[in-house]
């Protein structure tokens, strides 16, 4: 038995040696020493943002912020918006939802008055009686683009073809001129101005484009009229070397929520027995 006993106790202290060998292999290799461990795990922290993971070459970076939407943000409205003060074209959709935003200054009406063709307007003065016969109609002619309603003359006078206007009538064709007598109405065609008579100084001018070449005005009448303002005129010019004339008038009302309207009247003096037809014409014009 002492032998075997003695066998016992020789191969457990083996044992024991065995098992305290492989504890201090491990204890020596711990990386848990001081002044050891893996590098960078005792790093200061970076401002950079963590890494999203294996796969990634390196860190993502924050976008940074584009300019592109202030810039396209940016855009002047007055850029976009018509900038002509010329008052012989026709005037663009105005930025206000009706149309009816009137100029900020004066400055289309003193180009208009600086044109060799349009004199300064006299002091106010109302329309007379004009040659002729008058005109007795009670039909009248509706525009509903311009919100008006006006008379429609008698015979000779007839309806015609309204473009570039909303209405149009017109006296048969003149013999020994290619001008005839005409009445017409629409939205005014240039830029409103804050006040009426401003805006008919233009319209005015405008009317020159519907007469002979080389037309110039000489103011008959200006006076005020319910809701706007009438401007009459004389318009001369040549015809084949001749010398002749047109007697004309611009009446602009006020339209509320849109832009004025405008009733142009001209008649040659080849026809000025119908002359009498713009006082007909601009006593019958009312807002519908």
């Amino acid at each position: 038995m002492r032998v075997i006993y003695r066998f016992l106790a020789v191969g457990l202290a083996v044992i024991l040696a065995a098992v305290a060998a492989v504890v201090g292999f491990v204890s020596s290799s711990s990386p848990d020493q001081p002044g050891e461990g893996k590098t960078g795990q005792i790093a200061a922290p970076s401002a950079a943002p963590p890494s999203p993971g294996p796969g990634s070459a390196e860190p993502s970076v924050p976008a940074t912020p584009t300019a592109e939407p202030a810039a396209s943000a940016s855009v002047s409205p007055s850029a976009s918006a018509s900038s002509s003060d010329d008052p012989d074209e026709t005037a663009a959709p105005s930025s206000a939802p009706d149309g009816s935003e009137p100029a900020p200054d004066r400055s289309a009406v003193v180009a208009a008055l600086a044109d060799p063709r349009v004199p300064n307007l006299p002091r106010d003065k109302r329309l007379g009686r004009l040659s002729g016969k008058a005109d007795k109609s009670k039909r009248r002619v509706q525009d509903g683009k311009s919100g008006v309603s006006l008379v429609r003359l008698g015979k000779p006078w007839k309806v015609f073809g309204a473009s570039p206007f909303s209405t149009k009538q017109v006296l048969p064709k003149a013999k020994g001129t290619a001008h005839r007598g005409m009445l017409v109405s629409c939205p005014v065609p240039i830029l409103v101005q804050k006040e009426s008579k401003d805006t008919a100084v233009l319209a005015a001018r405008w009317t020159l484009n519907h007469h002979p070449k080389g037309g110039k005005i000489t103011w008959t009448a200006s006076q005020p009229i319910k809701n706007g303002w009438l401007l009459a005129y004389r318009v001369k010019y040549k015809t084949k070397g001749k010398a002749r004339s047109s007697m004309a008038a611009v009446a602009v009302t006020e339209i509320p929520g849109a832009k004025p309207a405008m009733l142009f009247a001209t008649i040659p003096d080849v026809q000025s027995k119908y002359w009498r037809a713009i006082n007909t014409a601009v006593s019958s014009l009312k807002v519908k």
